[in-house]
């Protein structure tokens, strides 16, 4: 029982410092100053600032209530430990492992401290080099992410896809929804490079395909963000689908060009040609606004003295199913021989080496 009370001790500590690190004491008390201004009789005059105001209380009390909980939840059951009573052991045993996990995991968003690392993501894959093996290997991202979503219980939601002519697809636009669905995706932009035996050559030979991964966060109503009617070139067309009374008879589906920039967008799965025109300008939006945070975010690092490359550069990570198995990650270093498992959605732990490579890199 001694070392069980060493261990929850030890949890305790990390989860107050963390508390402390946060400012979560500070973010409670900014929510009794929100919840006071909220009680003024004239606060629903002005709806849309009273809504962005209800939506930080609750946003910073859902912060609040789950670091709580969860410092609560070790202090009861140092409190069961002391008792020293044998028959709590295994039950115990159980509730340490469990609360080990939660506290990895809270440490791990701990280090999600960016502007739009709480949001939720808009991801996007593209097929590179590499024809039909590309495109199928764009496939099989797709896969990965939505089983590591549906693992890590977040929501998809499907925005725009485009098949392959043979197989696969040439590219596909998601909508990943849930807390901290941007921070932890960030570990996936850029280039991902498949090394395998093609299962589309006839001669069996290796190939190498290469897909490309956007991301920007999805945050909507929070972009404040001017686009002239001018600058786009908008067309609809008629929504794709394998078939039967659910495909679209009218063109309901929307693509926007935003011709300064160049920058495309397509929305199908709404029900309305009007619904997917809305969906589009908010993702094309968010994509401005991304791009324009990167821009930013580029000229401080010059002014720092840093080599910025405003590109996608080279692979940012390697998945080899022949001649060997393994998964590296090129910029962390952090690599497993498991490739079915990674391929399965287990990113868990690439994320985590990015984010706490990140924190090392900016210290």
């Amino acid at each position: 029982m001694d070392t069980l009370i060493s261990l929850l001790t030890s949890l305790k500590d990390r989860i107050d410092g963390l508390m402390e690190r946060l400012n979560i004491q500070g973010k409670a008390q900014q929510i009794e100053q929100l919840e006071a201004q909220a009680s003024v009789p004239d606060f629903w005059n002005t709806p849309d600032d009273a809504q962005r105001v209800m939506q930080e209380i609750a946003r910073l009390r859902g912060e609040v209530d789950r670091w709580r909980a969860v410092s609560t939840r070790i202090s009861d059951a140092i409190e069961l430990a002391q008792i020293n009573d044998a028959t709590l052991l295994d039950e115990l045993t159980a509730e340490t492992n469990a609360l080990d996990e939660i506290v990895q995991r809270m440490e791990l968003q701990a280090l999600l401290s960016g502007a739009y690392d709480s949001e939720n993501a808009i991801l996007a894959i593209h097929a590179g080099a590499g024809g039909t093996d590309s495109q199928d290997w764009a496939q099989m991202l797709e896969r990965m992410y939505i089983r590591w979503a549906e693992n890590n219980g977040y929501k998809i939601e499907i925005l725009e896809r485009s098949d392959g002519e043979e197989a696969g697809i040439k590219s596909v636009m998601m909508s990943i929804r849930g807390e901290y669905a941007f921070g932890f995706l960030q570990s996936e932009q850029g280039v991902h490079r498949l090394v395998r035996l093609s299962p589309f050559d006839a001669a069996n030979r290796r190939h190498t395909s290469f897909a490309k991964v956007e991301l920007w966060p999805d945050i909507q109503g929070q972009i404040e963000i001017e686009v002239n009617e001018r600058d786009l070139r908008i067309e609809t067309y008629r929504a794709g689908g394998a078939g039967g009374q659910h495909v679209q008879k009218n063109d309901t589906a929307v693509r926007i060009t935003h011709i300064p920039s160049g920058v495309v967008v397509q929305c199908q799965n709404q029900r309305s040609q009007t619904q997917n025109r809305e969906r589009a300008m908010q993702i094309l939006k968010a994509r401005l606004f991304e791009l324009e945070r990167k821009k930013q975010e580029a000229q401080l690092a010059a002014l720092k003295g840093e080599n910025v490359d405003a590109g996608w550069g080279n692979q940012i990570r390697s998945y080899v199913l022949h001649p060997y198995q393994m998964v590296k990650d090129h910029r962390t270093d952090y690599e497993t021989g498991n490739t079915t498992a990674v391929l399965d959605g287990r990113l868990n732990e690439f994320m985590d080496a990015y984010l706490r490579d990140r924190v090392k890199t900016t210290a």
